[in-house]
């Protein structure tokens, strides 16, 4: 019998799973391990809440965890609760799907001040991340900078704009919704330090602008290259730089009539944030020009209004005792997925955060064909009998899936109407809700 833990509960490791329960069959056992009560990582707490035909993916990861061989180890923190070096007694090969939870910074002078936000914490905030629950970002002012021309950075935007009737349908937690009700913002302005056709946006999620009750994207023509060299860019780019034009072309008249308008600028690097009684106040940028596929400042400054910033540039792993770790590239360093012998990464965790949910499943199936050349028969290990048996001594309240199943029926009765369930944000609530 073969014993794999793999650590970490989203994409990553649900993908992983569902390739080791493929490759071996009943000779197989596999513990999917999280630190929450509650599984699917990304999917839970990082697609935005007003997205849920992409969060359906996690139908696909129920169908694994409900597999006789497939069993979800929830509340139990690898490093803390059991160690590395347990595990790899315990299991014939470990796997960290542990993402990348962890926001990567401007490192700029103000960074600290208040209400500047990353977005894995502003994210987690209004998804209701037992971490970021207790947030409170202050929308009293009427300027927002969103750093970042990504996929977040309209997230962001989007959520900061929709009315209440737009968020019928979604998963937006209570004390977000509660907090953007009395939002007074005016102008959310995208900063990015290259130019349009330089973004990473996609255009379904660049068109949803377009559809806002009350607010409006606005983008300087002047910022847009001639039209005649969209044609050198790919197709999902090329629609996205279109959707910008289109942005261009909006009268000023209809930026007058929406309450909030969303200004793309381009070619803008922040180089600080400047505050007012230990509040961030604006932001400095540098304007930037292309040399070469870079930016390159040109020494010409100007600020940005910012009552509130959040910096949407990327996300970085959190290392683990035991397992070697690239602190510049923010992940596990390896070779196809092999760390040591025995350990191995997928995911973000393994490549950093790149790509989309779909990405991480050929990850998966590619890792598990690597730990069968290592382990092949697997070896005389205890695997899951041996991890049971060191919870009970240490008192680890172990979640499983069918607990997961209480929680969820809990969240859904819960739910106001009309959205599909209110997420529990405190780890107790959770734990209490699989008791009843």
């Amino acid at each position: 019998m073969r014993h794999i833990a793999i650590v970490g509960s989203g994409p990553a490791g649900y993908y992983t799973a569902e390739a080791a329960a493929r490759k071996w069959g009943d000779d197989v056992r596999i513990d999917v391990i999280d630190r929450l009560p509650v599984p699917y990582g990304l999917i839970r707490t990082g697609v935005a809440p007003d997205h849920q035909s992409i969060k359906k993916v996690s139908l696909r990861y129920e169908k694994t965890a409900l597999t006789e061989n497939v069993r979800f180890v929830g509340n139990v923190n690898v490093g803390s609760d059991v160690s590395v070096t347990e595990l790899r007694d315990l299991y014939d090969a470990i796997i960290f799907a542990t993402g990348a939870p962890n926001d990567r910074r401007l490192g700029l002078d103000g960074e600290e001040l208040d209400n500047v936000h990353g977005s894995a914490e502003f994210v987690g905030w209004y998804n209701g991340h037992p971490q970021f629950a207790a947030l409170d970002p202050d929308f009293s002012g009427r300027h927002a900078v969103v750093v970042g021309m990504g996929n977040v950075a309209l997230d962001v935007a989007r959520i900061l704009s929709k009315t209440d009737a737009e968020l019928d349908g979604s998963d937006i937690v209570a004390h977000a919704l509660d907090a953007l009700r009395g939002s007074r913002l005016e102008t959310i302005t995208i900063v990015g330090r290259r130019g349009p056709h330089q973004i990473m946006m996609t255009p379904k999620e660049l068109g949803e602008l377009m559809h806002l009750e009350r607010a409006s994207p606005k983008v300087d023509p002047a910022d847009l290259p001639p039209e005649g060299d969209d044609a050198i860019l790919e197709p999902g780019l090329r629609k996205s730089v279109t959707l910008l034009r289109e942005f261009a072309a909006i009268p000023e008249s209809i930026h007058g009539e929406t309450p909030i308008t969303i200004e793309f600028d381009f070619f803008a690097n922040p180089t600080a944030m400047r505050g007012k009684d230990g509040k961030v106040a604006a932001v400095t940028v540098e304007r930037t020009t292309i040399e070469k596929g870079r930016a390159v400042g040109t020494g010409e400054t100007y600020d940005l209004l910012a009552d509130l910033v959040v910096t949407c540039i990327g996300y970085h792993s959190s290392p683990i005792d035991g397992v070697p770790f690239d602190e510049r590239a923010g992940r596990f360093p390896n070779e196809d997925g092999r760390i040591l012998p025995g350990l191995y990464c997928v995911g973000w965790a393994k490549r950093g955060p790149t790509g989309t949910i779909g990405t991480n499943r050929p990850d998966g199936y590619a890792v598990i064909d690597i730990v069968n050349d290592d382990i092949g028969m697997g070896g005389r290990k205890r695997g899951r009998e041996g991890f049971d048996e060191l919870a009970v001594e240490r008192g680890i309240d172990i979640v499983t899936f069918r607990d997961w199943q209480k929680i969820e029926q809990a969240e859904e009765a819960a739910a106001r109407a009309g959205a599909p369930r209110e997420k529990f944000v405190d780890i107790a609530s959770m734990i209490a809700a699989k008791g009843k």
